[in-house]
């Protein structure tokens, strides 16, 4: 059954606390990886933006590199984002030397520095060397 419990009642049986002290959580949001791997994957997809944008300058496709430009920025820096919210954690980017030392944990195992930056741009540098084809045909034709 419900009982009423007045606030005096409350007051001395509660163990009443104004701040809770804050810990840093041991929670890792750096996606083990340096950040020089995720400069260059944003750098070959807003490259190839550009280079399309540039070689096939026009007022109506204006609009369109920009909007996939946004979409790019906005991709990967909504986990940037993500990174610092609360709550605050110790966990810090790896360092380059860290990383070819470490190398990093995959669903598979541990993949060295050389194979996770394998993984990580051969689908940013396939899609650049594509749009630089498309300029070359486009320049030849």
């Amino acid at each position: 059954m419900a009982e009423l419990v007045s606030r005096e009642q409350l007051a001395r049986t509660a163990d009443i606390r104004t701040e809770a002290p804050r810990v840093p959580t041991s929670v890792d949001r750096t996606f083990e990886l340096p950040k020089g791997l995720y400069v260059a994957t944003v750098g070959l997809y807003l490259g190839f933006i550009a280079m399309l944008a540039v070689t096939f300058a026009h007022p109506e496709l204006t609009i369109l590199a920009v909007i996939f430009g946004l979409s790019v920025i906005a991709g990967f820096g909504l986990p940037l984002v993500w990174t610092r919210l609360a709550p605050e954690t110790v966990s810090k980017n790896k360092t380059w030397a860290r990383f070819q030392h470490e190398g990093v944990m995959t669903a598979s195992g541990r993949a060295t520095a050389r194979d996770a930056s394998v993984q990580v741009l051969i689908l940013p540098v396939l899609i650049f060397l594509w749009g630089v084809s498309v300029v070359v045909i486009a320049a030849l034709v």
